[in-house]
């Protein structure tokens, strides 16, 4: 497919936004700013993108004729290709996700919570090991963590946390985390060396911004109260903990982990910004797309999205059933194979809806 010219709309789409950008007026409308900008910087990857593409492709195309010759050059081209196709075809496949309609959350940062499911104290464990993981992905990626809220269990273990990942696209490459996660090993606590299966789950929300969903004063209820935990915390000592109810939806959330009430109520605010509009977005996308239901599932918490056995160091998405046998490393956060694989699945189920819809 030649994409020329659907880029030459892009450059001169570029060029508007670029104009945009430069207007005094921009931060008149904040909301609006953020989407100018947001555009521009998605426009100047996919062009820059495309010029990539261009070069290699005819790189590509030279290696090819050279590769035809008997000779020292021959040789050198031939042993090239491998490499030249191989960053082409990524290539490509870069410009055709630039060129679908773009997810308004891929650039936003994230909130995740994870919870100990079925398991008990295992489960737990597993919640910990699970945030563990996401946070060695990050420090390998550099991506930030922030924690917001946390209760632990008696081994060490989470009961929830809830924290917030920073930096270049962060939903866009942690939304497919969402939902139910499955550990198959012997738990520390089982004498007699049996496997037992727990879960947790996980949940992934594009951070809400102010502009993005008013809290109104009258609709929120906002109560502090002595914070618990673990004993020996000084937490213990304050009256910190902030627990905020959104009246019209019933939404609580409650956050205790630092000594400081303001921040404790910022950080409550905003979970619950960002979950209000993480239910005001699926309430949209299950109203207008009710008939199709994505390759990799629906994102649903409760939907079992991946299972990691321990005995067999082995990790299995069963959204696109693919198993890896690095489960060692990937708990240390080599995620990229598996959230390149989802991110590829999804981009063909796009297309191929695109296509459709064409």
């Amino acid at each position: 497919m030649d994409f020329t010219p659907l880029m030459d709309r892009k450059r001169e789409r570029f060029a508007e936004v670029e104009a945009a950008v430069s207007a005094p007026d921009l931060y008149d409308n904040p909301k609006k700013a953020q989407e100018i900008l947001r555009e521009h910087s998605r426009l100047r990857e996919s062009l820059a993108m495309w010029e990539e593409f261009q070069k290699v492709d005819k790189e590509l195309t030279e290696s090819r004729e050279l590769a035809k010759e008997n000779d020292e050059l021959g040789e050198m081209a031939r042993a090239e290709l491998p490499d030249l196709e191989k960053r082409a075809e990524k290539l490509q496949r870069d410009v055709q996700f630039s060129l679908l309609p773009p997810d308004p959350n891929d650039d936003r940062d994230a909130i995740m919570e994870i919870r100990a499911g079925t398991g008990g104290d295992e489960a737990a464990l597993f919640a910990a090991d699970l945030h563990r993981m996401y946070s060695r992905y990050a420090e390998v990626i550099g991506l930030k963590i922030e924690p917001l809220e946390s209760s632990q269990s008696e081994l060490g273990g989470y009961k929830e946390i809830i924290f917030k990942v920073t930096g270049e696209n962060v939903f866009r490459k942690l939304r497919f985390e969402s939902g139910v996660h499955r550990v198959q090993r012997v738990p520390a606590t089982e004498a007699q060396g049996r496997i037992h299966t727990s879960v947790a789950t996980v949940a992934v929300l594009p951070e809400a911004e102010e502009v993005d969903f008013e809290l109104k004063p009258d609709d929120l209820r906002i109560e502090v109260c002595r914070s618990g935990g673990p004993g020996g915390q000084g937490v213990n000592t304050t009256d910190s903990a902030v627990q905020v109810l959104h009246i019209p939806t019933g939404t609580i959330v409650r956050c205790q982990d630092g000594r400081s009430q303001q921040k404790n109520k910022e950080k409550a605010l905003t979970i619950l910004r960002s979950r209000l509009l993480e239910k005001k977005q699926r309430e949209e996308a299950e109203k207008y797309a009710a008939h199709r239901k994505s390759q990799i599932g629906s994102g649903d918490r409760s939907e079992k999205i991946r299972t990691y056995n321990y005995p067999q160091n082995r990790v299995t998405d069963h959204r696109i059933e693919l198993t890896l046998y690095n489960l060692d490393r990937f708990m240390e956060g080599d995620l990229g194979e598996m959230l390149a694989a989802l991110q590829q699945a999804d981009l063909a189920d796009r297309l191929e809806a695109a296509n459709a819809a064409s």
